[in-house]
C-alpha cells in the first residue's frame, strides 16, 4: 500500500529558505523499514529508531549512558513514590498543536494498554497533570528505574489521534499488524516529518521548521531511507556513493568499507543478546529441563562468533551483558557435544525427535546464518529441525503467533537493566501485566518472577544486584532459554557523514543531530 502523509498545517516550509547551503540530504539504508508508524504498537528497534526521528521522548541517554534532558527539561523527586517532571514551553507537534502535560498523560494511559509496553510501565500508577507544563509520575511502590522508563514516554499529538478514521475507527485504535490510522499517520514533536512512505519501498523524511531544539547542531533537511535486506547490496550501495549511512554492516563487510577512501565503518561494543526459545507447550521434550540442557550444550555459541560473526560479538551464558546489575563473572557458554548426547540419553530421548524453528533473515546481523548453523549442531544429537527464515515484516506475526517450536529472539533491555530480559524474555506469560510478552518458550517460574518483582522495588543497589544475579543462576540452571551471544554494533557512513557523534550502544541513533559536511 502507498501512503503519502501530507504536510500539516503549513509546517514544512522549503527549507532551503531556512537552512541556507548547509542543508543537506541523507540517503541511509537499512535492512528494512519500520513496520509502522505508531510507536506504540511493538516494542523493538526499528521501532524506536522511528521514534527518535518522528517524536522525542521526556529524556534520552546520551553516549555515555547518562541522563540527557528532553522534553522534560527538568525533573525532582517528590516523594519516594513521585517523580515531577516540568516540559519546555512552546514545543510544537507536527500538527501545529501544543505539547502539553495532557499529552504526557494521553500518551502514558495508551502505553499502559499496549501489549507491549505494559511490561515497562507495570510499576507506574498514574500520570497526574498539576499544569500545562508540569506533571507527576507515580509509581505503586519505591521505583528506582523512573527516568530509564521516561525514556521510552514519547508524548503523542491527542488532539491529532482523537476522533474517528475514515473507515469510522478511532484514531487512536491500538492493534498489531493492521491498517489503522495511528500505524499510517503521525504527528510527533521530532526533528523530522514523515512526507512521503511505501511500505518496504521507500520513507521520505523532511525536517520539521518548527522544531524546538534550536540549539541541535544537525544540518539534515531531508532523509530518504531505503530498506536493503541483503547485506553485500547494502554495502555495495555504500561503496558506490548511492546511500551514505547504513545498518547493519556484517561483519564480512567490516574491510570492504575500511579499505574504501570515501567511507568509514563506526563500531560500538553491544548489549544485545540473541537467543533461541525452546516452546514447552508445543514440544513435550522441552518440558524436560535435561533436554532443554541438552540443547545448550550441544550449540557452539563461541564458534558461532568465531566463524559467522568474525568476532565481531561476545558469546553468552545468561541475559544481562557485563556491567549490567545481574551479571556474574562464572556463567559461562557451556558447549559440550559429548554431555549433550549424554542428556538426551539420560532423559530417553537419545533417538531424539523432530522441531520447527523460525528465525528472522534481516532482522539480526547473520541471523539466518545463524539459525542454520544452529539446525547442523542439533542434528548432531538427533534433533533434525525444519528451518524456515523470512524477512522481520513477516517474522513478528508469526513469532505473536509462537508458530514454531524454536523461534530466535534479539533484545537490548529497554530500561539498560537486567529485569528488563526476565520480564519480556523468560517470565511468565501474563497479558494483562505485559510480563512474557516475547515468551516464545513459555518457561515459567514463579520463584524467578516473585525475585524480579522484589528488585523493582529494591532501591539499594547490592541487595538489588543479588536478586538479579540469583535470577540469571536459576535462568542458567535450568536452560530456560539458549543464549547465543551479544551482538556487537557496525554503521557503514560516507566520510562527510558524522555518524560517530549520533550513534550509541542503543542504536537509536539521534539523526536530528547529524551533521553532514560540506
Amino acid at each position: 500500500m502507498k501512503t503519502t502523509v501530507k504536510k500539516l498545517a503549513g509546517a514544512m516550509l522549503a527549507l532551503s529558505l531556512t537552512m541556507g547551503s548547509n542543508a543537506a540530504t541523507l540517503k541511509m539504508a537499512y535492512d528494512a523499514d519500520p513496520v509502522s508508524l505508531d510507536p506504540h504498537e511493538q516494542l523493538s528497534g526499528g521501532t524506536l529508531q522511528m521514534s527518535h526521528m518522528v517524536f522525542d521522548p521526556l529524556v534520552r541517554w546520551d553516549q555515555n549512558l547518562e541522563f540527557e534532558a528532553r522534553l522534560a527539561e527538568k525533573w525532582a523527586r517528590v516523594d519516594d513514590r513521585t517523580m515531577r517532571f516540568h516540559l519546555r514551553k512552546g514545543v510544537k507537534f507536527h500538527s501545529g498543536n501544543t505539547l502539553t502535560a495532557n499529552d504526557v498523560k494521553w500518551t502514558f494511559d495508551r502505553l499502559k494498554s499496549s501489549p507491549d509496553f505494559k511490561g515497562v510501565f507495570g510499576p507506574f500508577t498514574a500520570v497526574n497533570v498539576i499544569d500545562d507544563l508540569t506533571f507527576d509520575l507515580v509509581t505503586e511502590k519505591p521505583y528506582p528505574l523512573v527516568l530509564n522508563a521516561a525514556t521510552y514516554i514519547f508524548p503523542m499529538d491527542s488532539a491529532f489521534y482523537t476522533g474517528s478514521d475514515e473507515k469510522g475507527q478511532p484514531k487512536d485504535l491500538l492493534k498489531k499488524h493492521s491498517d489503522t490510522f495511528a500505524s499510517k499517520m503521525v504527528s510527533g514533536t521530532g526533528p523530522f516529518v514523515v512526507s512521503y512512505r511505501q511500505q518496504g519501498v521507500r520513507v521520505n523524511f523532511e525536517r520539521f521548521d518548527d522544531y524546538w531544539d534550536k540549539q541541535s547542531p544537525g544540518n539534515v533537511d531531508e532523509i530518504v531511507m531505503t530498506p536493503i535486506k541483503e547485506d553485500p547490496t547494502r554495502v555495495a550501495a555504500l561503496l558506490s556513493g548511492d546511500v551514505d549511512f547504513i545498518f547493519p554492516v556484517s561483519p564480512t563487510d567490516h574491510e570492504r568499507i575500511k579499505k574504501s577512501d570515501n567511507t568509514q565503518l563506526v563500531t560500538l561494543p553491544g548489549t544485545r543478546i540473541i537467543t533461541l526459545q525452546l516452546n514447552q507447550e508445543r514440544v513435550e521434550a522441552f518440558q524436560d529441563k535435561r533436554v532443554r540442557q541438552a540443547v545448550v550444550h550441544a550449540i557452539n555459541n563461541e564458534g558461532i562468533v568465531k566463524k559467522i560473526m568474525k568476532g565481531f560479538a561476545t558469546a553468552a551464558g545468561q541475559q544481562g551483558p557485563k556491567g549490567y546489575a545481574g551479571y556474574q563473572e562464572d556463567l559461562k557458554p557451556r558447549y559440550d557435544l559429548k554431555k549433550a548426547k549424554a542428556l538426551m540419553k539420560e532423559a530417553g530421548y537419545e533417538d531424539g525427535f523432530t522441531i520447527t524453528m523460525m528465525a528472522p533473515n534481516n532482522r539480526y546481523i547473520n541471523d539466518d546464518k545463524i539459525a542454520q548453523a544452529v539446525a547442523s549442531m542439533l542434528a548432531k544429537i538427533n534433533i533434525k529441525v525444519d528451518l524456515k527464515t523470512m524477512p522481520k515484516a513477516q517474522y513478528w506475526p508469526e513469532f505473536d503467533e509462537r508458530a514454531a517450536d524454536i523461534m530466535m529472539i534479539g533484545w537490548h533491555a529497554d530500561t539498560e537493566d537486567s529485569a528488563n530480559f526476565t520480564e519480556y524474555l523468560t517470565a511468565c506469560a501474563d497479558a494483562d501485566s505485559g510480563w512474557g510478552q516475547y515468551n516464545s518458550g513459555n518457561y515459567c517460574n514463579k520463584l524467578v518472577d516473585s525475585m524480579v518483582r522484589d528488585a523493582s522495588s529494591e532501591t539499594d543497589p547490592a541487595k538489588r544486584a543479588d536478586l538479579l544475579q540469583k535470577v540469571e543462576r536459576t535462568l542458567y540452571d535450568e536452560a530456560a532459554f539458549v543464549p547465543l551471544h551479544w551482538q556487537n554494533l557496525a554503521w557503514g557512513a560516507g566520510n562527510k557523514v558524522k555518524a560517530a557523534d549520533v550513534v550509541n550502544v542503543m542504536n537509536f541513533p539521534y539523526l536530528g543531530d547529524l551533521v553532514i559536511e560540506e
